[in-house]
């Protein structure tokens, strides 16, 4: 290794969310003075910061010799010169080139020494008051802490941009909260997992089982469970999986656990026959949740003015609809019970039974309100029933509380929903903790209605809750069979229900809205996708608008036909290059003005604003999308525009939330409708090439469904049909809290 000093002169590149950088660097203290380009990973490179550079000279093909570097160290310039051009180089807020200039004229070369050790003293500077003189020296303070921890990290791997990550949450004392347990950073820091902080321990020395790393351990196990849905594991299954991922033998995994569940992290039980361990929120989330709905199902509800099928019969004039005899069924046990569940495919007229039941609170005087899980399907309900909806989060009042650095609802059970009924539709999608959330929020007496598809997908979040309620057989359900005969003219309805019944769906009959375009290989595949939303489409279809009406869907993020590809592909053709409009780059991955984005993970804080009327707030989720309004470079802040007029502006470093939304998953369209669905269909992992996942898909499209690729692959979809389980215990914990003699659980009751 090779030591070279200098100043930076000119910087040619800098990625600024790794830190990757191209630079000049000058060094006058030699003779005859040298000048070379240094390329390597710094946070910060400011025109007129001296550093030392370790590293070797390479060769590159087309820009000639280069130093290297692996690491690096500054050092604070001696000289006034130098000082100067440190100070007007813009790292220090408040210094510009006028006022370094006046510091250095006041100060010459002992002006460094002043802003560190005397910063009062910076006020007998003409401009420069006690404010102003505070607010540099912290400036000043925060770069050299920040230079020392990117210098520290270098060693383990850990770019700028995480180590500003870091920074920004433990401020001075981040080295030390590395040092004595890495393992923090996982919980702490969103985008370091459990591998990334156990190479950092390793290379700390740390003892590969101390109490740190085991705990760390088991808790990224039962996470990797719960982000495929499992709400518990099996003790067995736990120990073996988070032994082989540390290396370490299962006996010591379960005392861990047993310790754990001791200090109150997790709950360990025996349900339906073997030992399980849940992490503890999820357990209370369950027992929260079977606690309520007992409660709700044998609970005094408010009446309604008259007998029902009189209601339902001056319903069925008023509208001009007349209900089939399952509609009706399920219309009585919503107006009759505490808690009802109505499921079924498209068509099946689900939205029909709501507005019926919507009637019937309105003229019995029983307020209700109507729900869903994600601002999309909100907003669809609002428009296909009419009814006024809003998210589950938002009819509970969610905020971001600072003290439990976490989502809070303001509807609880101290403060609970003023309503007499609450409508939740595509119930699917509710996890538990969500569903523990509304539980909490919902006083005796409360009908509670779930509207949903229970042959979709099931929520993105742990638990099966839609589904371990109907299996339950405690708790009304009703299954909505029959296809309504304007339904039946849409191949969409009739296709979802072939394939929901294990049938192959009819595609490409004459005037009909479902297709199949068959291609052999993925890279025709490919073309015909492009060429359907760059040419065919918007001919084919008058006013068809690309961005906002296509969405192709996919069950991967990985591969030729996976989104992450076919997001760089599209946004090729559909959003260009063009120097009107501004992009920001993010390691492989390109924004720019005008692209189709997508939010994906839960932020709390995000503050947006309604330009139309002027409204503010906090949180986005994940699955909300929406479209890149501006980049700004200068101040590293990107906007973005979603569903009514939201406007969220984004700093750099928080693009690691976003994604282009050209293409998504499948899983990621729950909730939604699209005017125009594509589907790639070719081979795909089998654990995602199901019956289920082609449904749900399918039944995203509103207008018309195109599937793209192999007709023995679609078929093949059809019939996978695999029974995964979901580790969920609500139905068995349903069963446990039916009280003694409940024989009269469910029956109406008024007051």
């Amino acid at each position: 290794m090779e030591e070279k000093r200098g100043t930076l002169s000119e910087v040619i590149y800098h990625n600024r969310d790794n830190g990757y950088t191209i630079a000049v660097v000058e060094n006058d203290e030699v003779d005859p003075p040298e000048q070379f380009t240094a390329v390597g990973y710094l946070p910060s490179p400011d025109r007129g910061r001296v550093f030392i550079f370790e590293g070797a000279w390479k060769t590159h093909p087309s820009y000639g010799e280069q130093f290297s570097f692996q690491s690096y160290r500054e050092e604070m310039p001696q000289t006034v010169t130098g000082i100067e051009g440190f100070l007007s180089s813009g790292i220090l807020k408040g210094i510009g080139k006028k006022t370094a200039a006046a510091i250095v004229q006041r100060f010459g070369e002992d002006a460094l020494t002043i802003i560190e050790r005397e910063p009062d003293r910076l006020t007998e500077v003409d401009g420069i008051g006690k404010v102003k003189a505070a607010s540099i020296a912290e400036a000043f303070e925060h770069h050299r802490e920040f230079a020392a921890i990117v210098l520290y990290f270098q060693q383990y791997g850990i770019a700028a941009g995480l180590a500003m990550k870091l920074y920004k949450v433990y401020g001075k004392e981040t080295i030390k909260a590395v040092e004595e347990n890495p393992y923090q950073l996982v919980d702490d820091i969103f985008g370091i997992g459990f591998r990334k902080a156990d190479r950092i321990a390793e290379k700390l020395g740390r003892d590969p089982n101390s109490p740190y790393r085991l705990k760390s351990g088991i808790l990224f196990t039962l996470w990797t469970f719960a982000n495929e849905g499992h709400s518990f594991v099996p003790q067995k299954q736990l120990c073996e999986t988070a032994g082989e991922l540390m290396e370490v033998a299962t006996g010591e995994v379960y005392d861990q656990i047993v310790q754990m569940a001791f200090e109150g992290d997790l709950h360990i039980e025996t349900l339906e026959g073997r030992s399980v361990v849940y992490l503890i929120h999820f357990y209370l989330a369950e027992q929260g949740v079977c606690r309520k709905l007992i409660e709700l199902e044998s609970s005094l509800l408010k009446p309604v003015h008259a007998e029902i099928d009189r209601l339902i019969h001056a319903t069925e004039k008023e509208t001009g609809i007349e209900l089939s005899e399952n509609q009706k069924l399920a219309v009585k046990a919503s107006l009759e019970r505490g808690v009802t569940v109505i499921t079924g495919g498209p068509g099946t007229g689900k939205t029909t039974i709501i507005n019926t039941i919507m009637a019937i609170f309105r003229h019995s005087g029983i307020s209700a309100a109507i729900a869903a899980p994600t601002g999309r399907a909100a907003k669809r309900i609002t428009e296909t029933s009419g009814h006024p909806a809003s998210t589950i989060h938002r009819l509970l009042e969610y905020y971001y509380s600072e003290g439990d650095d976490g989502m809070r609802f303001g509807k609880n059970q101290e403060d609970p929903l003023n309503w007499d009924a609450v409508i939740i539709d595509e119930a699917s999608m509710i996890d538990i903790l969500l569903m523990k959330g509304l539980a909490d929020a919902l006083k005796a007496g409360t009908r509670l209605i779930l509207v949903g598809d229970a042959d979709q997908l099931p929520s993105v979040g742990p638990g099966n809750v839609l589904r371990d309620i109907i299996a339950s057989e405690i708790l009304s359900a009703i299954k909505l069979t029959e296809i309504f005969r304007q339904a039946k003219e849409s191949m969409i309805v009739v296709n979802a229900h072939r394939i929901d019944r294990g049938d192959y769906p009819e595609v490409n009959e004459k005037d009909k809205d479902f297709f199949l375009l068959r291609r052999k290989g993925e890279k025709e595949m490919l073309a015909t996708i492009k060429d359907l939303c760059l040419r065919r489409l918007p001919t084919h279809f008058e006013n068809c608008d690309v961005l906002r009406d296509v969405q192709i869907l996919t069950p991967v993020r990985k591969g030729l036909l996976g989104c992450i590809q076919l997001n760089r592909e599209l946004q090729q053709i559909l959003n260009p290059p063009s120097p009107e409009k501004k992009e920001k780059q993010i390691n492989d991955r390109i924004f720019r003005e005008g692209d189709k984005v997508m939010q994906i993970r839960n932020n709390y804080q995000l503050e947006w604003k309604r330009v139309d009327d002027f409204t503010d707030g906090q949180g986005m989720f994940n699955g909300d999308s929406g479209f890149i309004k501006t980049i700004d470079t200068e101040f590293g802040e990107l906007t973005v525009v979603y569903d009514d007029n939201k406007y969220v502006t984004y700093e750099f470093t928080q693009l690691d939330e976003l994604e282009l939304a050209y293409a998504i998953t499948v899983h990621k369209s729950q909730g939604s409708e699209f005017p125009i669905v594509i589907l790639p269909v070719t081979w795909f992992p089998p654990m995602l090439a199901t019956r289920n996942l082609l449904y749900t898909a399918v039944t995203r499209a509103k207008e018309t469904v195109i599937l793209v690729g192999s007709e023995d692959k679609m078929r093949g979809m059809v019939d996978n049909n695999p029974i995964i389980e979901r580790y969920s215990g609500l139905r068995p914990r349903l069963h446990a809290f039916l009280p003694k003699g409940g024989d009269d659980l469910g029956i109406f009751r008024q007051k």
